[in-house]
């Protein structure tokens, strides 16, 4: 029996109307809108499949990926226990290596020249606890001080993502500035300020009658490690200085009209916080003079500003 000729009309085929473009693999969807499908050849192709999600796209310029509430909350929870961990680890060496950091903190006593009658004064804890409660301010003032470098990183860790390409470039450069002057200003007040201030402090005891032969140990350490301490913070002036003066909160202007003003605010600032004159002294006058430093820079940044804004405009 002869085969009935197929019907043609009926067989798959190409559809005259249907576009070269459409189909199956051709980037095309049921509507013919080019898209981003396996295969395709639309505006992203197979190479950009699964299509990118807002939050996965990262603007260099614009900041980092946007996150949603829960995961700043979540990365703010390992912040937090990043710097309890440094403090903690921080603190307990300071306790387990107490005996090496008191005489640390005796040294500039003993160059200082302090002596009564020809002998150098003496430390001596005053009650059964006094040992203990040494141990203690060692651990809680020396593991901040050791542990501050590791809660600026985890905070500039944090803080980073989020900032704009020129904003980080600052930011690290503000860090690593920041992380110098504190250490400058802990050494300026360790072999400068200190021993200075202790022999003030025996030739006025002297001065007005008292017999300076010892010294209470639990006052000492704390005096010395908070004079140290507010040295290396009041030398990160410039950063915070000069980094509002970057984003454009404060003016050079501002900062010279209001340069007596900070002075004398300084001033009473750190009479409150030490106990003397000559401490208050060697803050004050190192403030002054960071401010000075802060007021020429940002003047010569903004005298930059002003040529370059004319350059620009001569060759428009």
């Amino acid at each position: 029996m002869d085969k009935e000729p197929e019907d043609s009309s009926s067989s798959p085929g190409p559809d005259p109307a249907a576009s070269p473009g459409d189909g199956p693999g051709s980037g095309r969807d049921a509507e013919g809108r080019a898209g981003d499908y396996p295969g395709g050849y639309g505006e992203g192709g197979s190479e950009s499949w699964p299509p990118a999600t807002p939050a996965e796209v990262v603007d260099e310029e614009e900041g980092g990926p946007v996150k949603s509430f829960l995961e700043h909350l979540e990365d703010l929870r390992w912040v937090i226990i990043r710097v309890v961990a440094a403090l903690l680890v921080a603190m307990v060496g300071c306790m387990a290596g107490a005996p090496k950091v008191v005489e640390f903190l005796r040294w500039p006593l003993l160059i200082s020249g302090a002596t009564v009658e020809g002998r150098p004064l003496d430390l001596q804890p005053l009650g059964p606890l006094g040992p203990f409660i040494i141990v203690m301010k060692l651990a809680i003032y020396g593991g901040i001080t050791l542990a501050l470098p590791f809660i600026f990183y985890f905070v500039a860790d944090y803080v980073m993502p989020a900032l704009k390409k020129n904003e980080k470039i600052f930011f690290l450069r503000a860090f690593i500035v920041g992380a110098g002057l504190f250490l400058l200003g802990v050494m300026v007040a360790y072999f400068f300020a200190l021993p200075m201030t202790l022999k003030a402090m025996v030739q006025f005891s002297s001065w007005m009658g008292f017999d300076p032969s010892f010294w209470r140990a639990e006052e000492y350490f704390s005096f010395v490690i908070m004079l140290m301490v507010a040295m290396g913070l009041s030398f990160e002036l410039p950063i915070v200085v000069l980094s509002l003066v970057k984003l454009g909160l404060i003016e050079v202007e501002f900062l010279i009209k209001g340069r007596p003003y900070f002075f004398l605010g300084s001033f009473i600032l750190v009479a409150f916080i030490t106990p003397d004159f000559v401490s208050t002294f060697f803050l004050v006058i190192p403030m002054a003079i960071l401010m000075e430093i802060c007021i020429w820079i940002a003047w010569w940044w903004k005298r930059k500003e002003t040529k370059l804004a004319l350059q620009s405009r001569g060759r428009d």
